[in-house]
This record gives C-alpha cells, structure tokens and sequence, in this order.
C-alpha cells in the first residue's frame, strides 16, 4: 500500500478510522490484529500498534480483557437544546437544561456550603474564598446519567432567604430567574461559554465514559444589573450530545 507523506500510523489509524465509519468494520467486530495489520499495511509491529492505540484513544475501539480489541457502538449525537426561552409555569432543572418537552429525567443534588475558588470567584464577581452555595447534580434519563452540572450562588446575596438552597423550600427545584424574583432581584442577562476537555475521572465514572473520553463543558452564568448571581459548570459526554442554540433576533 502506498502512503503520502503523514507518518506511517497516522495513515494505517487513517484507514481504519474510515473502514469503522463506513461500515467495513461495523461496531462489535474484532480490529485486526497487530500482525495482520502489520502484513496488510507493510509496516512494523511499532506501527501496527501505534495506529492501534490512536484508534483507541480517539474512543472508536475498546479491548477487552484476554478477547481482544473491538469496534465500539456509535450512539447517535442528541441535540441540548440552549434557548432564552423557558416553558410557561417554570421548568425542573433537567427540563431547563434540555429544553425538551418531552424528556421525562430525573435528578439527584446535593447542596453545600463552600469557599469559592479563584475561577468561581471571579466568575461571580467576589472575592476568593467568600462563602457560596455549592449545589451539585446528576441528571438521568431511563436510569443513565446523561448529564452533571455543578452551581454556585453567592451567600451574601441568597444567605438567610428561602431560596438559600436551590432544591429545597417553596422554590426548590424551580429556575434561577424565578428564585431570584422571590427575594426581588431580577435576572436580566445570561452568558454561555461552550469549550471541550478530557473528562475528569469522577465525571467519567458518573457518565459511563472510559479514561480519555471528551466531555463538552457549558460555563452558564446569570446576572441581574450586570452582578453574577448564579454560575454553574454543565458537563454532558461530547460523543453522546451536540449543543444547539436558539438565538432570537432582534
């Protein structure tokens, strides 16, 4: 087999990577062996395993102990649906999150007191170490987690309110605009920021993901008069779900 100029196991990872995508090599079937790559290639076992371990690395392949190496199951990417506008009668944090009518998802939290770090704090316009409410969530869909967010409220200002625990109270479970309204403060803005990282142990273990995976991370914060009054980390599995915004125009 000729090869260009790339080095010979990026172009064998190359090929392989199209023969998964087009079905030659359909998902649960075994990837060739080191050797057999090796003959079919005409390269070295160095090679041979080189391409192997970027194919693995990329999530398209997994081994399986004292079996061999398999393609993996594809899922299909689902949409998260980002928009300014919220369903009448106020939203569960999973319906917020999703903005989907018809996802029926439940969560689990946690809400703590903590000292914001120097990234959070700076996020909510304090000081580091100034005392926030940590709320951390798991959200599932028929069992699986799908999605983890984490958020944090400045004390100084929810601190001795009904709404100082965002799941708990009269307002618990609703939205930050509605339990910002109920102590007079009004959100007027919120800002998105999407980026993609390798996920973090504990977030891989929650989601069902294997070490290298990406996750897409949303840095949500709201404002009210230009002051941070909630920010929040949403982290989903970036081979499962695609982040789609609905922009209104003005």
């Amino acid at each position: 087999m000729t090869f260009g100029e790339q080095p010979a196991y990026l172009r064998v990872a190359g090929d392989l990577r199209k023969k998964i995508a087009d079905g030659l090599l359909p998902p649960h079937t075994r990837l060739p062996s080191q050797a057999r790559i090796r003959e079919e290639y005409g390269v070295s076992d160095t090679v041979a395993l080189e391409a192997r371990k970027v194919l693995m690395a990329e999530g398209l392949v997994e081994g399986r102990s004292g079996s061999g190496t398999y393609v993996r199951a594809r899922p299909v990417p689902r949409r998260i649906a980002r928009s300014g506008y919220r369903p009448a009668g106020g939203a569960t944090p999973f319906r917020q999150e999703q903005a989907d009518g018809e996802a029926h998802g439940t969560w689990e939290s946690r809400s703590e007191q903590a000292e914001a770090s120097g990234a959070v704090a700076e996020r909510l316009g304090i000081k580091s170490g100034d005392r926030v409410m940590c709320t951390r969530y798991v959200f599932r869909e028929v069992g699986e987690a799908v999605m983890l967010s984490t958020s944090w409220e400045p004390l100084d200002l929810t601190g001795r309110t009904p709404v100082m625990l965002p799941e708990e109270g009269p307002l618990g479970g609703m939205g930050v605009v509605e339990r910002m309204a109920a102590i007079d403060v009004v959100v007027d803005n919120v800002t998105e920021e999407v980026g993609a990282r390798p996920g973090l142990a504990e977030e891989l273990l929650a989601l069902g993901g294997v070490p290298g995976h990406v996750v897409l991370v949303v840095h949500r914060t709201f404002y009210a008069s230009g002051r941070a009054v909630e920010t929040a980390d949403v982290v989903v599995p970036a081979d499962r779900y695609r982040v789609a915004y609905h922009l209104p125009v003005k």
